[in-house]
């Protein structure tokens, strides 16, 4: 039974941390794989304290991460609200050669992102990040019967969400598995409750994605003459979870690094979008 270690900003009132460990004693590797240790940075005020969530959740509460990333086999780093502590948290599992998950969004900017890519790859950590959204049976299934994954010539997905800076990953995510990377500009032109961003390519290919409060996830694609419309994406996390434990036990990253790059990267510039709508605002290839 290998052990696996949480690392958080805060692990208590966190909705993945609380939810993460039924699935992984669900999961089909359930026999494989176990949550044993946790570590959070802080308690958040008024919650419950890492002692007593390990409690609940049948692990061991550790005293740095150091000590977490040296007795597990392989490392999730949750603080899903909080990209931008991922990197400093990530900091030292990254050098361990063990594999991670980092948690969605994976980090708050394109550059950051091609960072930790670097790390891991220098200590020759294996790493991967997504949405969970990505493992929806229903768009899986789709995309292989269409066979178009990464290749579609254009991409609408609709979904709820508290704010765009949190939420609009989880579309971002699909769009990008749906058309694939090389996206050159993005433009909000939205309301002031709706964020509808569309997403430009070179070469004729187009995506777009709405967010709006109470909406169920949705997606439509379009390959040669054959168009897909979804309108649920069904159960995504447990295909998350095993998509997880399929990497911590083989190490094989399920997504190519630059999608996860791109997806920093379309994320990054459709936030500062929302302070200029129905202005196109370029996306500025890296070397990824």
């Amino acid at each position: 039974m290998r052990k696996i270690g949480f690392i958080d900003l805060f692990i208590d009132e966190e909705w993945h941390a609380n939810n993460y460990p039924k699935w992984i004693r669900e999961s089909p590797r359930k026999n494989d794989f176990e949550l044993t240790y946790a570590w959070e940075e802080r308690t958040n005020e008024g919650g419950t304290p890492l002692a007593e969530w390990c409690a609940e959740f049948g692990a061991e509460p550790t005293e740095s991460i150091e000590e977490l990333v040296d007795k597990s086999d392989a490392v999730i780093v949750l603080a899903p609200s909080n990209p931008e502590v991922h990197q400093r948290l990530a900091e030292i599992p990254l050098a361990s050669g063990k594999p991670v998950y980092i948690d969605k969004p994976f980090a708050p900017s394109a550059k950051i992102a091609e960072e930790m890519f670097e790390r891991a790859e220098k200590h020759g950590t294996p790493m991967f990040s997504s949405s969970a959204l990505r493992f929806s049976p229903s768009l899986r299934e789709a995309m292989k019967e269409a066979s178009a994954e990464g290749s579609a010539s254009f991409a609408e997905t609709a979904g709820g969400g508290t704010s765009f800076e949190e939420y609009a990953i989880h579309q971002i995510e699909m769009l990008v598995m749906c058309v694939g990377i090389g996206a050159e500009k993005v433009m909000q032109c939205g309301s002031n409750d709706v964020n509808h961003m569309v997403i430009g390519y070179s070469d004729g290919r187009s995506a777009a994605m709405t967010l709006m409060p109470g909406h169920g996830f949705q997606a439509a694609f379009a390959s040669g003459d054959s168009g897909v419309s979804l309108d649920s994406m069904g159960d995504f996390f447990p295909g998350l979870i095993d998509a997880v434990l399929t990497f911590f036990a083989d190490g094989e990253r399920p997504i190519p690094k630059e999608e996860t790059i791109e997806i920093a990267r379309i994320l990054e510039i459709g936030i500062k979008a929302l302070n200029r709508r129905g202005e196109w605002l370029t996306i500025t290839t890296t070397k990824w």
